[in-house]
């Protein structure tokens, strides 16, 4: 048993020399590439590294602290973004509004207002004005 395992490990050790041999690359007349273990005759030949190594990983950038510019540009930003949302909501509610009175001006004919302390029925020419008003309105400001 012992000389069986003295055997392989002879063999074993001996097979990976010999297959750690030089290994050459060329380019035919044709251009196609070839490999081999005995370089060609009159070809400029190539060694090749049969060692494969794994890819190294890239640089990993460090991470930034921020700096006082960076903490005012983000100050900025959110107040910008909280304004932007106002804007957004208001614009809302304007469209809300907007379409409310659009619809009780077209389902009431008989529609009166408060001026000057005093509430009056508006005419059918002012209804139908405050109506086209309402629409484009609509149609500039509410998506």
């Amino acid at each position: 048993m012992r000389r069986m395992i003295l055997a392989c490990s002879v063999l074993l050790a001996l097979s990976t020399g010999a297959s750690a041999g030089q290994i050459y690359k060329w380019v035919d007349d044709q251009g196609k590439v070839h490999f081999g273990s005995q370089p060609p005759e009159g070809q400029a030949a190539a060694t090749v590294n049969p060692n494969i190594s794994q890819p190294k990983a890239p640089p990993q950038k460090p991470v930034a602290t921020p700096t006082e510019g960076d903490k005012k540009q983000d100050a900025l930003d959110e107040k910008v973004r909280q304004d932007v949302a106002k804007q957004e909501a208001e614009r809302k509610k304007f469209c809300e509004t907007t379409r409310t009175n659009l619809a009780q001006l077209r389902n009431n004919p008989r529609v009166r207002v408060e001026e000057n302390g005093e509430m009056r029925r508006l005419t059918e020419e002012e209804r139908q004005a405050r109506i086209t008003e309402s629409e484009k309105a609509i149609v500039e400001n509410c998506n």
